[in-house]
């Protein structure tokens, strides 16, 4: 049994609490360190500051030596990159062309193709394609063509007559560059018929028709008569620098 005198001393179970004679004691002893802790620190910003201060100067001092080309470019590792593996080009056949373009028209037509099922919602089965297309067509004359006897010259070598065929008008060529797909539906079905089949050539079609539609509008543009009227006054100077004092172009029936 513990002695009265003993009831009040701290043991190792039962550690002395402080009481209210010691508590002022406690709170005025500020420079004494915590039991387990570190005495404090008073060049702690300091050393923050010191960090920053070095971290902006590796950074300032990398990226001008990236600047003067010492280092290599920082660059993504997970750039997106592009593989060429096209073959070069074959070539199939030359062919001598004697034409002299003397029109040119450029065209645009807009395209508003649909191709729907009768009795079936448009979401669910539909493809309606909204293209701009644009495209030249050139207006030549085939030399080629000019039959014998289609230059006759005077006999005081003063004049000249010379007969050509008819311009005619070239193959529609539709610019990819600057033709463009504006508007596009499609179908629920026309999705998943497209995830399950794909058709690469499904905007042939338009294609197709924008020619078609530009090569009408060239043959209503008075293309022809243009390229007559630039291939008379072509040879008329022509000629005329050559000592003819009378030149005349006329055109065969196409």
């Amino acid at each position: 049994m513990a002695r009265d005198g003993d009831i009040n001393e701290p043991t190792r179970e039962f550690p002395g609490y402080p009481t209210a004679d010691t508590l002022p004691a406690r709170s005025d002893d500020t420079s004494a360190p915590r039991p387990g802790g570190s005495a404090p620190s008073g060049g702690s910003p300091r050393g923050l500051l010191m960090v920053l201060g070095a971290a902006a100067l590796a950074v300032v001092v990398l990226l001008g030596a990236q600047a003067t080309g010492i280092f290599p470019d920082f660059r993504n590792p997970f750039a997106k990159e592009q593989t060429d593996r096209s073959q070069p080009p074959l070539l199939k056949s030359i062919q001598d062309l004697s034409r002299y373009v003397a029109a040119e028209g450029n065209f645009q037509v807009v395209v508003d193709l649909q191709n729907d099922r009768n009795n079936v919602p448009d979401f669910l089965l539909n493809q309606r394609t909204l293209f701009v297309g644009a495209g030249s067509v050139e207006a030549y004359v085939d030399f080629t063509k000019i039959s014998e006897g289609a230059v006759v010259e005077s006999a005081d070598g003063k004049s000249v007559e010379i007969k050509l065929p008819a311009p005619q008008l070239g193959k529609t060529n539709l610019d990819l560059q600057k033709s463009y797909v504006f508007a596009e539906e499609r179908g629920l079905l026309n999705r998943l018929g497209e995830l399950v089949n794909g058709d690469p050539n499904r905007q042939q079609q338009v294609y197709q028709l924008a020619e078609e539609r530009i090569t009408a509008a060239a043959r209503d543009s008075g293309l022809t008569q243009r390229a007559e009227e630039n291939t008379r006054k072509m040879l008329e100077g022509l000629l005329r620098s050559l000592g003819y004092e009378k030149v005349t172009v006329t055109y065969t029936a196409p």
